[in-house]
Parts: C-alpha cells; sequence; structure tokens
C-alpha cells in the first residue's frame, strides 16, 4: 500500500510532510528547501508551468503571467469577488455565477488547474524523497471552507494524480502537529490561525485521546495578503509623494510597464513586513522604478504595526464567537497556540495575548513538563513552540498515518460551521444538522405533505441561521416524486450526511414504496465571510422578529387548517345545526379571518398571539360540531343501535 503523504495547500507556501517511524517530518525539495511558494509562472501557452521559488523568483518580471493566492479563488463564482481582490497583476475574471477563472495565453484557467500544479511539485518532491510512488494524500483546508471550496480543493488534488483521501481543517491539523495529545485529559486548546489568505479561530477539547472540535469561527479572505495590501498603498503613497510614478492599483487597464512596477512594490512590502518581525526597522530600496527615477524608505514597525492594526483587529470578533459558540470564556482555556506564517508578527502576538490573557511561553520539541506547569498561571499559555509554517503540514501527515493505521490512540473529530436544513410549508427553515455539530455525521427526519395530491415533493437545501428559508442560503433543489394523495398522508424521509471530508450528501425516500434520490451537494454558493459574520449577528440581532415569523407562520397554518376543516364540516351537517349555534361558529371563523388580514405585506407576519386566542375559540365553538360529526360517523356503522337528534347546537 503507498503511503499517504499530508498536504498544506497554502494561500503563501505550500508544504508535504509524512510520519516516519512514528515521528512527523516536512519533506524538502532538491534545494533543500521545505517551503515551497505557491506561485506558478506560464511562460507561454504550450510551455511547461514553473512552479514554486523559480516563478516567485520571475514574478516581477513577469506579473502577468505569473499566478499567487490562487487559493482566494478556489470554487468562488464571479459574483462574489470583491473589486479589491481583483487586484491582481495577472488578469481574474469572473462572470456572475459562472466560476473565476485566470486568462492566460489564450485560455482560461480554473483556480483548481492552477493548484494542482503546485500539487504536482509536492507530489514529484515527495517522491523524489521517498524514493517511491505518492498517490494519496490528506489536504487541508481553512475550518471556514465552505462545501464549493472543499470539493475543489479535492478536484485539484485529483487532476495533479492524488487520491484525496481526507480534507482536515488547517487549525485541528495544528492541534494535531501541537502534540497536544501530551496535555492532560479534559484539556480545551484554542487554535488561532492566521495564514497569507486565510483565518480561522478554533475550540478543541482533548479527552480519552479524542480531539474534538467544539467551535470554529473564521474569515477565508483576511491574511497576510491583506497586510502586504496595505503596506504596498502605503509605499506607492510615499512614491508618488516623492515624485515617482503615480499609480492606482484600482485602475481597471494598468500598462504592462504600471504592473511591473507593481508587482516590485509589493514584493518589497512582503518583505519589509518579513524582516520586520524580527528587527524593528527595515529599507526598502527600489532602484529605477522607471529609468529616471528610484525609491528608498526606512520602514519601522511601528509604522507597520499602525497599518496592520484594523487588519488584525477584524480576527478578535471572530475569536469572541468561536467562544461564545463553545459557551467557554478565554480563562477557560489552557493553551492558545499560535499557527499561520503572519503570527510571526509581534504585534499579533501582543494582541492574541491581551484577547486571551494569555502568558508566553515557548514549548521545546519533546518537552513533556506541559501536564502541570502551565496550570499554575492565571490564563491560558501562548504556545508558539511549532514552526508556524510547517505545523498544519505535520498535522494532516499525522491525520494520514491515522488514516493508514497508525497513532491508533487519537481520533480527531471535526465539526460543521453553519446550520444545515430544508424548507418547508410557509417558508421556513427547518434546521436537520445544527452549527458547530461534529462530524461526520448523519441525521434526518420525516416530512409530509402541506397540499392535497401531491406528486412530488421538492427538497430545497439550506445553510444558515435564520428562520425565514429566504434569509440563508441555497445550497440546491431536486424533487423526489410519490403517488398522489391526500395531504398528510406521503411520507417522505429527508436525511443529512456530512462525511468526514465536510461534504454534504442529502437523501430523500418516498417511505411507502421505498424511491430514493441521492443528491452530493457540489456546486454550495459561495458567500463573502462577510455575509457568514452578517448571518451570525442578525440571527441574534433578528431573534424576536425571526421567532415572531416562525410563531405566525405556525398560527397560519393551523388556522388555515381548523377552518377548512371548519367549512367542510358545515356544509356537510348544516341542515342539521341550529340556527343560533351555526352563527356561534360563523362569527369564530370571522374573527380567525379578521386576525389573518392584519398579515403585514412586507414582513409576512401578523400577531401570533391574537391568532392563536381567535383559533383556540373557535376550536371551542366547534367541538359540538366535531363530536356531532364523530356521531354521525358511528352512526353510520351502528345505524340500527342508536337514534340521531334533530339538530346540534353547544352543549
Amino acid at each position: 500500500m503507498s503511503k499517504i503523504v499530508g498536504i498544506d495547500l497554502g494561500t503563501t507556501n505550500s508544504l508535504v510532510a509524512v510520519v516516519d517511524s512514528g515521528i512527523p517530518y516536512v519533506l524538502a525539495d532538491a534545494d533543500g528547501q521545505r517551503l515551497t511558494p505557491s506561485v506558478v509562472y506560464f511562460p507561454s501557452a504550450t510551455g511547461q508551468p514553473m512552479v514554486g521559488r523559480t516563478a516567485n523568483r520571475v514574478r516581477a518580471l513577469h506579473p502577468t503571467e505569473t499566478v499567487y493566492s490562487i487559493k482566494r479563488f478556489m470554487g468562488r463564482r464571479g459574483v462574489d469577488i470583491p473589486t479589491e481582490e481583483t487586484r491582481m497583476p495577472y488578469p481574474v475574471v469572473g462572470n456572475g455565477n459562472g466560476p473565476v477563472t485566470v486568462a492566460l495565453h489564450g485560455r482560461q484557467w480554473t483556480p483548481e488547474e492552477i493548484s494542482a500544479e503546485i500539487l504536482k511539485k509536492l507530489k514529484a518532491d515527495a517522491e523524489k524523497s521517498l524514493g517511491e510512488t505518492i498517490s494519496r494524500a490528506v489536504i487541508t483546508v481553512p475550518a471556514y471552507f465552505n462545501d464549493a471550496q472543499r470539493n475543489a480543493t479535492i478536484r485539484a488534488g485529483e487532476l495533479a494524480g492524488l487520491k484525496v483521501e481526507r480534507i482536515v481543517n488547517e487549525p485541528t491539523a495544528a492541534a494535531l502537529a501541537y502534540g497536544l495529545d501530551r496535555l492532560q485529559e479534559q484539556s480545551r486548546i484554542a487554535v488561532y490561525d492566521l495564514g497569507g489568505g486565510t483565518f480561522d479561530l478554533s475550540i478543541l477539547e482533548l479527552s480519552q485521546g479524542t480531539f474534538q472540535v467544539l467551535s470554529t469561527n473564521g474569515n477565508t479572505r483576511l491574511g497576510g495578503d491583506d497586510i502586504d495590501r496595505c503596506v504596498t498603498d502605503f509605499l506607492l503613497r510615499e512614491i508618488g509623494r516623492a515624485d515617482g510614478p503615480q499609480l492606482d492599483p484600482d485602475q481597471p487597464a494598468l500598462s504592462v510597464g504600471d504592473l511591473s512596477i507593481l508587482a516590485r512594490v509589493r514584493e518589497a512590502a512582503e518583505t519589509a513586513k518579513i524582516q520586520l518581525s524580527t528587527e524593528s526597522a527595515a529599507d526598502v530600496s527600489l532602484p529605477f522604478l522607471t529609468p529616471g527615477f528610484s525609491f528608498s524608505l526606512r520602514l519601522t514597525r511601528s509604522v507597520l504595526e499602525e497599518l496592520a492594526l484594523p487588519i488584525l483587529e477584524r480576527t478578535r470578533a471572530h475569536c469572541l464567537r468561536s467562544l461564545s459558540d463553545a459557551r467557554l470564556s478565554a480563562g477557560d482555556l489552557h493553551q492558545v497556540i499560535l499557527v499561520g506564517g503572519q503570527t510571526r508578527m509581534p504585534l499579533v502576538r501582543r494582541l492574541v495575548s491581551q484577547w486571551f490573557g494569555c502568558v508566553e511561553f515557548t514549548e521545546q520539541r519533546g518537552d513533556v513538563r506541559l501536564g502541570e506547569e502551565y496550570h499554575q498561571t492565571p490564563g491560558p499559555q501562548l504556545n508558539t513552540g511549532v514552526h508556524p509554517d510547517e505545523a498544519v503540514a505535520l498535522g494532516a501527515a499525522i491525520q494520514a498515518e491515522i488514516l493508514a493505521g497508525g497513532f491508533r490512540h487519537l481520533l480527531l473529530l471535526d465539526v460543521t460551521p453553519l446550520s444545515l436544513g430544508i424548507e418547508t410549508f410557509g417558508g421556513l427553515m427547518y434546521p436537520i444538522i445544527p452549527r458547530n455539530t461534529t462530524i461526520p455525521v448523519k441525521a434526518g427526519e420525516l416530512f409530509t405533505t402541506a397540499v392535497d395530491h401531491q406528486k412530488s415533493m421538492l427538497i430545497h437545501v439550506l445553510q444558515g441561521e435564520r428562520e425565514r428559508a429566504r434569509d440563508n442560503w441555497s445550497l440546491g433543489r431536486f424533487e423526489i416524486e410519490f403517488e398522489s394523495a391526500p395531504k398528510g398522508v406521503p411520507r417522505v424521509g429527508v436525511q443529512f450526511e456530512i462525511d468526514a471530508n465536510g461534504v454534504l450528501h442529502v437523501l430523500a425516500r418516498d417511505v411507502k414504496t421505498g424511491h430514493q434520490k441521492i443528491v452530493t451537494m457540489k456546486s454550495a454558493v459561495d458567500v463573502a465571510d462577510s455575509e457568514v459574520q452578517r448571518m451570525v449577528e442578525e440571527s441574534v440581532e433578528q431573534a424576536f422578529d425571526d421567532l415572531r415569523f416562525r410563531q405566525w407562520t405556525e398560527a397560519k397554518r393551523t388556522a388555515s387548517d381548523t377552518l377548512t376543516a371548519t367549512r367542510k364540516t358545515m356544509a356537510e351537517y348544516d341542515s342539521e345545526l341550529d340556527p343560533e349555534y351555526r352563527t356561534q361558529i360563523i362569527e369564530a371563523m370571522d374573527a380567525v379571518e379578521k386576525v389573518l388580514e392584519l398579515e403585514n405585506r412586507s414582513t409576512k407576519t401578523g400577531d401570533p398571539a391574537a391568532l392563536k386566542a381567535a383559533t383556540a375559540r373557535l376550536d371551542e365553538v366547534t367541538q359540538a360540531l366535531a363530536s356531532h360529526a364523530m356521531d354521525q360517523v358511528m352512526e353510520a356503522m351502528l345505524r340500527k343501535k342508536g337514534v340521531l337528534p334533530a339538530s346540534v347546537g353547544p352543549a
């Protein structure tokens, strides 16, 4: 059986790792480098793409043909790409609901195809290092990657000739890499993962060798790239003040020369940012930006931190939400571990320590003192003991070893970040799998029809936290057919299954005939993380309005059913009703209809309490009618044993 490798397909750098004799380690390429820049240069339409460091070296020389940060476009639609994200030297194309592509040499490349080139290099490096063919891999993704993004990652692996055995969330993989299985039982850990293009905060609990993710929150479009962009904009302003070229990165049609200048400035910004993680100042030198202009500047750490602070502050809200979802406070944590290259930045470490009340320490590899000592401190420890760029790949390798039968004492349990359900009658969402449910998971419910003689049921799959179906995100629709029958008779079982990769499979089965359909939701809508954040916030802010809508909708359905049943029964036994009693029933029905007429046209809600009261009054008034109808049914069966009353009225 071929070895399973672990791969961190990163926004800035990618790595491949394995476990040998119980020890995980990152594999190096032929030059001894363990980090492969996630950069691909396309020299021509037919030429072999260059990947990694060689591509990174020509990025400034060939900006329109060198692709980087492609992970940000994985599994996304053109309509969801904000303008600032298309500020790339290479041509990013996105139209409506179609996938994002990169136009190079007359061909449209998908992000999966470009990512596959990176994976091919990692695969080749692993094969050369291990001396065997590699065909299986565990690949990591940000915890907040949705279904479309996860499927795009799997597709990229397949294009590279890899069978993707498992998709693992990056913070969860990092927890494995940090050796947290050596902590005492019932330990709780927060993983703060800030990479080049994504951010995640996950809360995990270790119990008897089982890693269980309690909650996760994050932003798949927030990371070091955004800081690079801010520093680039700052340098461009300074260049303009120094009578250099006046460049606007948001200008839609920059010349090749301007794009080359922009690429050089961006490269200088990234280099200075990295240098300022260990030094207090960095010299930015850009000779001959134009034939007659050179630029130099001494950039200080304080200026960098002033530029980066607003971006880093955006991660705090995700930390607070993840703690809230896990029903924990910062003081309940034992450790906060830092993952991702951007966490080298001193400002990041200060902010995280402040937010979580941490005491910083550095774990030495092989140090087993973690069981007791950190509990003597007032807050959680800030754990920076593993290479922040390598932690995720090492965790992926550990997960690969678990799948291969090693590390039997460990079990990894992840969660789904948003609720999943279907639309029901009246425009409500019925959750089948609540958010933060441990995966893999399988859950289902029985549903029936609300209209007579339906021959099919529409299964509209939704993702989100709101009561109204329209306020959530649609993942797809399909129909299940069955025999025509009165409403309430058909029974359709709907089952949701989220596999270990976080991919949703939906089954709908007609209970009577066994006819079923199974649909894999491969085209899950891609929504900006700001929208995810908005939904979670609105689910709290609009909780009372949403609850009122649900109460009104359910009360309206009950009232409508009661009115229909009352009218049908009255029509059947009208000649036997006492006139006074008939008037009481009509007045009670009119009262229900008047409350229904007060429904607000814009919000589609009325007064649930008033409607419930009116319906309850109608139920009370029609009790005698219902009893009479039942007696008539029994009388038809036992006609010779009873005498029918002349009329029916109130008891």
